[in-house]
């Protein structure tokens, strides 16, 4: 039987000293014509050494017979109430670097083994509201004509993730179908890549006529 749908009990005010995972600020600024300024901004309490938050993995699965295809998690979040489709991603473990807490969170989370092929420089979250960060690393997993079955994943205790092989040439309106589901919400990293692949493929020959505008 699959688990029950998750459900919101209650939703009350959190001080910062009773928190685990994040911290809340107020910053004292001057802006550009001498004013001082007020902002509200949060903060992780669990950035690594290496001064990165958390690590995504864009990984692309290539398969002897099958077109380029990627790998998204499917879970729900919280603080959106709603499933969100997501590339794999995870913190990076104490003494980690982000390219080693990519592979091991592809893992526990896929299943599948990677080859990191890129890193990202670092990336904002959201900066208008948090001083999160991460890095994108872009990881190649190689599967075999056997590999008709996703790999066995290894989740911790209270991790619900479904997975999904989506090819690259059908990320963009796969996406689109998703966000029209209820209850459902992609990711801002995955659909701006996901429409950057879309967009270059539309309008890779120039503007206008014949661009698929």
């Amino acid at each position: 039987m699959p688990p029950q749908q998750p459900t919101i009990t209650s939703t009350t005010d959190l001080p910062t000293t009773s928190a685990k995972w994040l911290s809340l600020h107020q910053i004292a600024y001057t802006d550009q014509t001498g004013r001082a300024r007020l902002w509200e901004s949060t903060s992780r309490k669990t950035r690594s050494a290496s001064g990165i938050d958390v690590v995504a993995m864009g990984t692309i699965l290539l398969h002897p017979s099958r077109p380029p295809s990627t790998i998204l998690v499917l879970q729900y979040r919280p603080p959106v109430d709603a499933t969100t489709v997501e590339w794999p991603a995870g913190l990076i473990n104490p003494g980690e670097t982000p390219e080693e807490a990519a592979v091991r969170e592809l893992r526990e989370e896929t299943g599948y083994e990677g080859r990191v092929v890129e890193t990202s420089p670092v990336l904002a979250f959201d900066p208008g509201m948090t001083s999160a960060n991460l890095k994108v690393v872009m990881v190649e997993v190689r599967v075999g004509e056997e590999g008709e079955g996703m790999p066995e994943q290894r989740l911790e205790e209270g991790e619900y993730i479904q997975r999904v092989v989506v090819p690259l040439g059908e990320l963009y309106e796969r996406l689109v179908e998703y966000s029209r589901r209820e209850k459902v919400v992609v990711s801002a990293k995955l659909w701006h890549w996901a429409a950057g692949l879309e967009f270059a493929r539309r309008w890779g020959g120039g503007w206008g006529e014949g661009a698929g505008l």
